[in-house]
């Protein structure tokens, strides 16, 4: 498969205290790499989690949203290839004999051991590959960051991580993560498999206020396709090795900080799956103030960025700005054309309902030959702001969708 120019390549990421990285081969498609990843944590490692908003959820969500309450972690394991969702009573039995194989050998409770799988519905994790690919994690060598990101990736064409730090009570905190995601993107939480990872100590249910907000900027305004999973899952976990005094509220030296990277954590991530859509050429930006509300104005973002139109537009590199005037109409959220205003990257095109006099399209023309497109718009009836990020729509996503199964 061949790689995104929209690629980034893999950042250095420090070892985080706490954490220990395995892979293994469970063999769940006809591919000769490895397909299970095993994260496993200290005593005392706290956890968070947003997940799909799906109404036909895997039996992996299911079970992490079960658990996720009582606020700690010894261990997750992620299956590449196998969604395992839409599997009924043989979905639920498959999870429930991954996290107690690995309770049994970490001897912890079965709750603290959080799942996550992606791939193809409605097929049923084998449980004899998992259990076998489990033993071979058990024994396997501590692995790399960009090995256990490349694990977890299905479509991907490239691994993705990202590293933030804060400083906390003259203590440094490190924020780590990996991410996969390209298709079937869509904001509903988000549309891909995350998982974060802090050396700070920090009480779960704090941890959990904190990833909810940096969520709702990050994951939650990404879309490649308007589709959302069934699979998705952001987990973030806390090992508290730092030695910083815990954070347990806003009020507390250094949250804001540590709020600060992760937010900055989880939109470097978000950024990585959209640049790795299927089929992707073009990054896109679109920016809608002015609207009644910002919630408002991110369902005006997002209509622009899930049209087809506007996003084939873009492929074609096409000044086509009636396309955002037609997705800003179908919204469903005050406006008023008299008032409307488009711009293309630095390039105001249309203002109160009309072209802009005298308007040029050369430097427009010439702002949709690069790799990040810049779109723009002014509703004109409030304070509302949003911000939400896309690609463009190619022939490639149709080939990958095409042949997904084979």
């Amino acid at each position: 498969m061949t790689t995104s120019p929209l690629a980034l390549p893999f950042p250095a990421i420090p070892e985080i205290a706490g954490v220990t990285r395995r892979i293994a081969r469970a063999r769940y498609k006809t591919w000769d790499r490895c397909d299970l990843t095993l994260l496993t944590f200290d005593e005392g490692t706290g956890i968070a989690g947003v997940l799909t908003q799906s109404k036909c959820p895997s039996s992996e969500v299911d079970w992490c949203r079960e658990h996720l309450a009582q606020g700690h972690a010894r261990a997750l394991v992620v299956s590449a290839g196998n969604a395992n969702a839409f599997t009924g009573r043989r979905g639920r039995a498959a999870v429930e004999a991954v996290t107690a194989k690995v309770a049994e050998q970490l001897h912890c409770p079965i709750e603290q051991v959080f799942v996550s799988a992606t791939g193809v519905i409605g097929v049923p994790l084998p449980i004899d590959k998992a259990e076998a690919g489990l033993d071979a994690a058990f024994s396997a060598a501590p692995c790399s960051w960009e090995e256990a990101a490349s694990t977890i990736m299905t479509t991907d064409t490239f691994t993705k991580g990202a590293v933030a730090t804060a400083t906390v009570g003259g203590r440094t905190i490190t924020l780590a993560g990996i991410i996969k995601g390209s298709g079937m993107i869509a904001p509903d939480m988000a549309t891909m498999l995350g998982y974060i990872f802090t050396d700070a100590a920090i009480d779960p249910a704090f941890l959990q206020t904190m990833l909810s907000a940096a969520n709702r900027q990050s994951f939650s305004c990404i879309t490649v396709d308007s589709d959302t999973s069934t699979s998705d899952t952001v987990l973030a976990f806390a090992t508290g090795k730092a030695g910083n005094a815990p954070l347990r509220s806003f009020d507390d030296v250094g949250a804001d900080a540590f709020q600060a990277a992760l937010a900055d954590l989880c939109r470097q991530l978000a950024l990585l799956v959209v640049r790795d859509g299927e089929g992707a050429q073009k990054l896109i930006e679109i920016t809608v103030e002015g609207a009644v509300s910002d919630e408002s104005a991110h369902r005006i973002a997002l209509s622009i960025a899930n049209s087809p139109l506007v996003k084939t537009a873009i492929a074609g590199e096409d000044a086509n700005w009636g396309r955002v005037v037609m997705a800003v109409g179908k919204a469903g959220e005050p406006a008023d054309r008299d008032r409307l205003a488009i711009r293309f990257g630095n390039t105001q095109v249309a203002r109160d309902g009309l072209p802009v006099e005298g308007y040029n399209e050369a430097p427009v023309a010439a702002h949709l030959k690069g790799s990040e497109i810049s779109i723009g718009v002014e509703i004109g009836l409030g304070t509302g702001r949003a911000t939400v990020w896309t690609c463009d729509l190619t022939h490639g996503y149709i080939s990958i969708n095409a042949d997904y199964r084979s």
